[in-house]
């Protein structure tokens, strides 16, 4: 095999590629906040909600747990503007990634929410404190302390589950790449380039999520 690599268009590429990279940021920052705020919403309603809502938590967990990303991605993208809703690529992409991280942080929180000693609820009412009080300090607080690194590695895997979202021409990182590709035809170098971009992104959303949980540890509960 005789092949010689040139490097030299794709870091010429690099505003481009930059751009991306801050794309592919913004939208799984984003896709996270809103989905652990969904996923919190439908933990306490599977964990203390009245039974219709649990139902129909248990249908939307069940549907987008046993579907394909991609497929959930088309539905929001081109199936829901024939009904009259029409967004951007962008905004698809990112309704697409919070109810499909919803669906999924939904269950590693119920874990954790179930996993509180009952004893420590009762204490709260013996202590007067209200339901959303009990709820937000002594429930859920501990819950995902407990279940953080299983969250934090749900995260990790919806930034690089954003890749897909280069099916739609969402301008992210890989959309990008692949834009280069069918410029420099040099699909080697560019994609080991963009290999090493996630890489560096996982990386560093593991070591901030680190940093995060030992700052929680030490940082005193004031209320």
């Amino acid at each position: 095999m005789n092949y010689t690599f040139q490097f030299g268009d794709v870091f010429a590429a690099w505003p481009l590629l930059l751009k991306g990279t801050l794309n592919t940021l913004q939208l799984s920052l984003l896709a996270m906040l809103f989905g652990l705020v969904l996923a919190i919403f439908c933990a306490w309603g599977k964990t203390a909600g009245p039974r219709p809502l649990r139902l129909l938590i248990n249908a939307y967990i069940e549907l987008i747990r046993n579907t394909p990303f991609l497929v959930q991605l088309f539905f929001f993208f081109f199936a829901l503007p024939a009904l009259g809703l029409r967004w951007s690529a962008y905004t698809a992409a990112l309704i697409a990634m919070v109810i499909n991280l919803g669906a999924y942080a939904t269950e590693i929180i119920r874990a954790g929410i179930e996993s509180i000693p009952k004893g420590q609820i009762e204490a709260g009412l013996a202590l007067n404190l209200k339901r959303y009080e009990i709820f937000r300090f002594v429930i859920l607080k501990p819950a995902l302390r407990a279940v953080y690194p299983a969250l934090t590695s749900q995260f990790i895997l919806l930034m690089l589950s954003s890749a897909v979202v280069s099916a739609i021409s969402a301008e992210d990182l890989t959309s990008v790449a692949a834009n280069l590709q069918s410029q420099t035809f040099r699909s080697f170098e560019i994609y080991i380039v963009v290999a090493g971009i996630y890489l560096l992104l996982a990386l560093s959303f593991s070591a901030l999520f680190r940093v995060i949980f030992r700052l929680s540890l030490n940082y005193p509960d004031r209320r």
